[in-house]
């Protein structure tokens, strides 16, 4: 592995700020080759790796930009360094990363290749931290935290996960169900924050009534028949639906729910939908509590490729307008839903309430939520 020459580096500058200016306008500079470099699944993965490949695939197409993507070998670090390797060998400059996945991947290859842009999802501090300093705890405390550098070519979008839990828990009790489940899959952030959106939602949409909410993570990112057991359970002494949040662990709650005679489950990250009902049951999947991952891709292209504008940040994108619901970065998608007592001029005025700060999310993961004494929380332990 090499870094590019400082001269051939700025000679792409120039070039691309020569390419800018068009008859009418801006236009996007073809000396900008976009590959994006999936996680460890495919891109026909109904999640990160789809929604990801078809923003960024959409975007190039529609403004005449080479694009192509790599999957790796396995699922491993060196694996992930290797597509990067070959993305950059093969003159591509922009590498799309989905994913908490790459941050070891990127803290290999990210000030090596100083000339080409990362764009990583889902890709937070911490997750850079821990790649970067052994044995990091992902305190925010700890020095390191205040110290790291975040390189001047990477961009870490992260997302606003408790206001979509939160989301899909207020429209879950609203639509009529008293008794629920969140099924995560690790306890890392971003899943702790759905997960404690998910009861802040429930417990603000009961308003004083009775709600019982169970508690659980999975310990791994995908179904086994220990956790679909583990899940029957519940739904057989009667949960209603489960908010299953984390990778590919829905695959237990949607076969324990078909186990139960068609109970519910509410999807994570993209619209689960189509993923959960042909599998498991039609009209299982009440809503999916969604990030705006392609919509992501597309406005960073955009801004680079288009408008000559970088910024290196970790960016927390959420809620962006009050009345657009298709702008927003963290969303229930309204078109696939099966919910009919929670309307979608309900689901607008929600929205509108967080924008405005009317409803207030907490995103803080070092205590649980505090809840009424008419919501029962049961916390429990990690099934493995």
């Amino acid at each position: 592995m090499k870094k590019r020459n400082l001269l051939l580096s700025l000679g792409a500058t120039v070039l691309a700020t020569a390419s800018l200016v068009g008859c009418g306008g801006k236009k996007a500079n073809t000396d900008m080759k976009v590959a994006m470099i999936t996680d460890y699944g495919d891109i026909t993965d109904e999640s990160f790796n789809q929604a990801t490949y078809e923003g960024a695939k959409s975007w190039c197409e529609d403004n005449g930009i080479t694009f192509t993507y790599y999957k790796p070998a396995d699922n491993t670090d060196s694996e992930r360094v290797k597509s990067i390797e070959l993305a950059v060998d093969k003159g591509y400059n922009v590498i799309v990363m989905p994913g908490y996945a790459f941050a070891p991947a990127i803290e290999q290859t990210a000030t090596l290749y100083s000339d080409v842009k990362f764009i990583a999802l889902d890709v937070a501090k911490g997750d850079l931290l821990a790649a970067h300093f052994p044995n990091y705890d992902y305190n925010e405390n700890n020095t390191a935290w205040a110290s790291y550098v975040l390189p001047s070519n990477l961009y870490c979008a992260v997302y606003q996960e408790e206001i979509a839990g939160y989301m899909a828990g207020y429209a879950a009790v609203k639509e009529g169900y008293t008794k629920l489940g969140f099924l995560g899959g690790m306890a890392v952030p971003a899943v702790v924050r759905y997960g404690y959106g998910y009861v802040q939602g429930c417990n603000d949409a009961a308003a004083g009534s009775n709600v019982e909410i169970k508690y659980v993570y999975g310990g791994q990112f995908f179904g086994d028949n220990d956790i679909t057991q583990y899940v029957n359970e519940w739904y057989r002494t009667g949960t209603e639906v489960i908010f299953a949040c984390g990778g590919g662990i829905y695959t237990s709650a949607g076969q324990a729910a078909k186990d139960n005679g068609g109970k519910k489950v509410i999807g994570v990250d993209v619209d689960q939908s189509v993923t959960i009902n042909t599998a498991y049951g039609a009209g299982m999947c009440i809503t999916s509590a969604m990030k705006g991952l392609a919509a992501t891709v597309k406005t960073k292209l955009n801004d680079l490729i288009v408008d000559g504008v970088w910024t290196s940040e970790i960016q927390n994108l959420g809620l962006v307008s009050a009345t657009d619901m298709d702008l927003n970065y963290v969303q229930l998608p309204t078109s696939t839903w099966t919910m009919t007592k929670f309307t979608v001029d309900d689901y607008k005025a929600l929205v509108g309430k967080i924008f405005n700060k009317t409803i207030k999310v907490s995103n803080s993961i070092a205590d649980k939520p505090t809840v009424a004494s008419t919501t029962k929380v049961t916390y429990y332990d990690n099934i493995k």
